[in-house]
């Protein structure tokens, strides 16, 4: 099983910042923790992280047909983004959104997920350990015998 996860911006620079809401884990953490997944589950997953919009939605529309299962932390673009909820819709694969944060616990712009309402499940407050959550849901609900 093909999964990409895509992380959106400023999630490059994981343990600087903001680390009260964010924590202290860095993003060379984070890809530690996806490496370690796809091999503890035998899968292959891949990382995308980008500052833009469009990189974004170009990587989304470069899955189709190659990928089997999205993990997305669209960051910032969560709360603005109907490109990247377009593009999740139109290539129909299915994706699970995750945040770092208890995103319902903070700013109530935050309370709008657009690329989340094409995602069936959302997982937040558990820090990187979302990812794995994410990554596990995949492979239940989809992943092939």
């Amino acid at each position: 099983m093909k999964i990409l996860v895509i992380n959106g911006p400023n999630l490059n620079l994981l343990g600087i910042r903001e680390p009260d809401i964010y924590g202290r884990r860095t993003f060379a953490d984070l890809l530690a923790l996806l490496a370690d997944v796809a091999r503890e589950e035998n899968l292959e997953v891949t990382q995308f992280q980008s500052n833009h919009e469009g990189a974004i939605v170009d990587k989304i529309q470069e899955s189709l047909g190659k990928i089997d299962g999205i993990v997305i932390n669209p960051a910032a673009y969560t709360h603005t983004s109907v490109a990247i909820l377009d593009a999740l819709k139109a290539v129909s694969i299915p994706a699970v959104e995750v945040h770092i944060s208890d995103v319902d616990a903070r700013e109530p712009f935050r309370q709008i997920s657009y690329p989340g309402m094409y995602c069936e499940k959302t997982i937040k407050g558990m820090g990187l350990e979302g990812y794995r959550q994410a990554i596990l849901y995949l492979k239940q609900t989809y992943g092939k015998a």
